[in-house]
């Protein structure tokens, strides 16, 4: 890949802001509104926010950590930039696309890179209904909450609640339980990733559950749809070798 026009974005962290003074000092830049590529320095939080901010314009995205866990993220080095970015290699992203009805009635849309959450609000175990492609999968799941994975964001807060590492490009979804009381045997699911999925909050008005889509999340509602969104795709660009398809293959083989 040949890119003419570079732009550089950071997180507000000094480790960050340092990166992001020294690498304009080095290279040629220009806006973020003009660059065929931009440059995102921090951590794996601020590149949930770079790919949501730029994910309309089709720009793809080159991390480099300058935060904490850095998955999402190639490693910082000054030198031979535009090299690696020649030589990256993309990962396309296919973001999952949240509904939530409140208990008002108002509507509540937002897009999802890791996953969509369902978490309950008060010291009450939230009550849900689980549907499939318009199917009754569950008629009722006591559970302090549910999310719905996609493979790029399985890794993240799904593993640490016991679900599935998905491998890229296998178009599956994780259905993941969060402390579920009832059914007590049940682990989750793997759907496929065109699946719709429809969570029904039973009691909503005291068994009060809020719904995230990675950064915005809406209190109070009372029904959840999630389906994955094939019209956008955001791209991360990696270093070949830490490409994220093999960064998500040996997550699955850690001891």
């Amino acid at each position: 890949m040949k890119f003419d026009n570079l732009a550089f974005v950071a997180a507000r962290q000094a480790p960050a802001q340092k990166a992001l003074k020294r690498l304009k000092s080095l290279y040629p830049h220009v806006p973020p509104r003009d660059a065929d590529v931009i440059v995102a320095l921090g951590g794996d939080g601020y590149a949930l926010r770079t790919l949501h901010r730029f994910m309309k314009r089709g720009v793809p995205i080159f991390g480099m950590n300058r935060g904490s866990v850095g998955f999402l993220m190639n490693g910082y080095q000054e030198q031979d930039l535009l090299e690696r970015l020649a030589a990256a290699q993309p990962i396309i992203l296919h973001p999952l696309h949240m509904t939530a009805i409140d208990l008002d009635g108002k509507r509540h849309r937002a897009l999802a890179i890791n996953e969509v959450s369902l978490l309950r609000e008060t010291r009450l175990a939230a009550k849900l209904r689980v549907s499939v492609d318009k199917v009754v999968r569950l008629e009722e799941m006591i559970c302090d909450g549910v999310l719905v994975a996609t493979p790029a964001g399985s890794t993240a807060y799904n593993l640490s609640v016991h679900g599935p590492i998905i491998p890229l490009g296998t178009e599956l979804l994780a259905l993941t339980p969060i402390s579920v009381f009832r059914p007590r045997r049940w682990r989750g699911a793997l759907l496929p990733h065109n699946a719709s999925v429809t969570f029904e909050v039973l009691d909503p008005e005291d068994r009060r559950v809020s719904a995230t889509a990675d950064n915005t999340e809406v209190r109070g509602v009372a029904r959840v749809v999630v389906r994955e969104e094939l019209n956008l795709a955001p791209t991360l660009l990696f270093d070949p070798e830490h490409n994220l398809e093999e960064r998500v293959l040996k997550e699955q083989f850690q001891p």
